[in-house]
Order: structure tokens, then C-alpha cells, then sequence
């Protein structure tokens, strides 16, 4: 069966926010469960500077989230492109 724009337009709405949802749980779960003095210290000219594996974590499902969500859009882009509707 055939799914009209608008029903492929609120499927692509629904995964992006469950892709959204998942990466924030996974990234406060993250945040909360790994011990802030655990990280990575970085040398530089100016000083050292402190990176912790919690925030690492974090910003790591952050960017994933994002990068899902980048590439469900071009693929419905794509989809869109490559078989256009029939006005």
C-alpha cells in the first residue's frame, strides 16, 4: 500500500522524535552515571585543560541524534526527488 505525503511526512516526524527522544535519555543517563573526575587531560600551550567522560558521553548522543536525524531528512529528500508526485 501506497503511504500519501502526509502519512510519510508524520512517519518521518515520529521517527526523528524517537530518535531525539532516545539520544537525550541515553545522554542525561550517561551524564549521570559516569563519575565526573574520570577524563581525559589535554596539554596545551596555556595549561591543562580537563575533558570528562561524562561529557564526552554526552555530547556524543547528542551528535548522534542529530547526524539520525540529518540523514532520515535526505533520505525522505531523496525518496522525494526520485519519485516525484503527481500533481
Amino acid at each position: 500500500m501506497q503511504l500519501t505525503l502526509m502519512q510519510q511526512t508524520l512517519q518521518l516526524a515520529f521517527r526523528i522524535a524517537f530518535v531525539w527522544a532516545g539520544g537525550l535519555l541515553l545522554a542525561v543517563a550517561v551524564r549521570a552515571l559516569l563519575p565526573d573526575q574520570l577524563g581525559f587531560r589535554l596539554t596545551a600551550k596555556a595549561g591543562m585543560y580537563f575533558l570528562p567522560f561524562n561529557r564526552i558521553g554526552f555530547w556524543t548522543c547528542i551528535w548522534a541524534a542529530v547526524t539520525v536525524t540529518v540523514l532520515v531528512v535526505v533520505r525522505a529528500m531523496l525518496g522525494d526527488l526520485a519519485n516525484p508526485a503527481v500533481r
